[in-house]
């Protein structure tokens, strides 16, 4: 209740803190991460993932915090060049999430978001069924250059709240702001240990405390660890997929967007739902099933996907779409569950 501020070493632990949580190597999950031992596994997580990531192991905790029981507006700033058809199929995914109809055949995106809304705040509120696409921002003249520490991403979102013409709106409670970077675009750790990653804002950079996430395209730089399954390194004795939009790194982007939004709307100021002890290295409920997209998902097998009649891969529908989403631990059931599981 005071008004009062805090005497400089907590202030100082509170600086350090939240720098190391932002900083933070992400937490352990499957995906082809170069230069890693792929027969190595995590003792607490790694090995959970038997059968759709069930596991006594695994202590999914509620740490208080806020998660957002509002309806949720996701804003999208396209940093970089990017093609209309891209956009498209990145704006019909975000739309989907809410969108339940007798015209989107099951299994859909919106009843993948069921999972997410079994999330609660501390007053038992759900988490919101209502994520809507809010305005959009494009920085195709890459305002803060074509490689971007993490600090940068910020100041891209910075940039899109308070442009001279068409700002974005400043929503902090509810709103979600979306880095979305093109190929050409290197973010720090792009590539060798993140393909996106979820935080919020520092108000001494952009003004404002916002959830905010950034994804890359990795068509370019890295399509075999962070488009996987659409495409495979080398090291991996299998095909890569045919992915349902046409689009290697905006399909494998999907994922990664759909990873990011679901852990914002469950913790999205890093104090809500994560399991392990440390808050510093919070895993999260998208990084416990993180690789598994079906029935018998796992390690390196993805899990029993559906095969579409023009031979591409997918495991949910969207509004006039197909996607292939990783499934969400559901806290009820102490495992990894999606619309398209077969049991």
């Amino acid at each position: 209740m005071s008004n009062l501020n805090p005497p400089p070493p907590i202030m100082l632990l509170r600086l350090l803190l939240s720098s190391a949580m932002f900083f933070a190597v992400p937490a352990t999950s499957w995906r082809p991460w170069p230069n890693s031992n792929q027969n190595s596994t995590n003792p607490q997580f790694a090995d959970s993932k038997k059968n759709e990531g069930s596991s006594e192991f695994v202590h999914l905790k509620y740490h208080m915090g806020p998660v957002l029981t509002a309806n949720i507006t996701v804003y999208p700033i396209w940093y970089g060049v990017w093609s209309i058809s891209q956009k498209r199929i990145i704006r019909e995914f975000i739309n989907s999430i809410s969108y339940e109809s007798a015209g989107v055949n099951s299994p859909s995106v919106a009843e993948w978001w069921r999972t997410v809304q079994i999330y609660t705040d501390q007053t038992g509120l759900n988490i919101s069924r209502h994520v809507r696409l809010g305005l959009d921002k494009n920085d195709r003249f890459y305002s803060h250059g074509k490689s971007l520490t993490r600090l940068a991403v910020q100041s891209v979102i910075k940039s899109a709240v308070s442009a001279a013409t068409k700002p974005l709106p400043i929503h902090p409670n509810g709103g979600v702001y979306l880095v979305l970077t093109s190929p050409d675009v290197y973010v720090q750790d792009f590539c060798n240990n993140v393909c996106g990653f979820h935080y919020f804002t520092f108000s001494s950079i952009v003004g404002y405390t916002l959830p905010y996430a950034w994804i890359g395209n990795s068509g370019k730089l890295c399509p075999g660890t962070c488009a996987y399954p659409f495409a495979v390194p080398a090291y991996i004795p299998t095909a890569a997929v045919k992915p349902p939009n046409g689009d290697v790194g905006v399909d494998g982007m999907i994922s990664v967007i759909g990873h990011e939004i679901a852990e914002l709307a469950s913790n999205p100021f890093v104090n809500a739902w994560y399991a392990g002890e440390d808050p510093i290295f919070p895993v999260e409920i998208a990084d416990l099933c993180e690789g598994i997209y079906g029935t018998g998902g796992g390690g390196s097998y993805t899990g029993q996907m559906i095969n579409g009649s023009d031979g591409a891969t997918y495991n949910m529908n969207g509004i006039r779409r197909r996607y292939l989403v990783q499934w969400l631990w559901n806290r009820e059931l102490n495992y990894c569950t999606g619309p398209n599981a077969l049991d």
